[in-house]
């Protein structure tokens, strides 16, 4: 079991990337990384959380991006997340952090040409919750 002690900080860049790429159209569990990671490292709650919400919110952005610079197709108008995102506006991004639909709502908040700043704050608050919570359940 050696090649788990990792150090403290390699094992935040680990979590950084890990929450990056799964908020992107990778698939990823940056959730379980953040569980382990604090079961390695149970001081470092703070980083950790801050690392893990930092690096899904910017890929929750790059997604927003991606959508962004979709041309505008008329057939993309019928999608069911852009009523979502049409109807709910940018709070609709607490829920970017749920499996599936998470990303569909990002690229279509970037479709429909919705600020960058208040999707990126409304991304940030809802991945933060998730991983607050996963944070929670580590300590038990």
């Amino acid at each position: 079991m050696d090649w788990l002690d990792i150090s403290a900080e390699t094992g935040l860049w680990g979590l950084f990337a890990a929450s990056f790429l799964a908020a992107t159209l990778l698939p990823g569990g940056s959730e379980a990384a953040l569980f382990a990671f604090l079961r390695l490292h149970p001081g470092e709650v703070g980083p950790a959380l801050a690392l893990a919400t930092v690096g899904n919110t910017l890929g929750g952005l790059t997604s927003w991006a991606c959508g962004r610079w979709l041309p505008k197709w008329q057939r993309l108008e019928r999608l069911p997340q852009l009523d979502r995102v049409r109807r709910w506006g940018t709070p609709i991004l607490l829920l970017a952090w749920a499996p599936l639909i998470g990303d569909a709502l990002c690229v279509a908040a970037g479709w429909l040409r919705l600020h960058w700043l208040p999707c990126m704050a409304f991304m940030a608050i809802g991945k933060f919750a998730r991983y607050w919570l996963v944070a929670q359940g580590s300590a038990l």
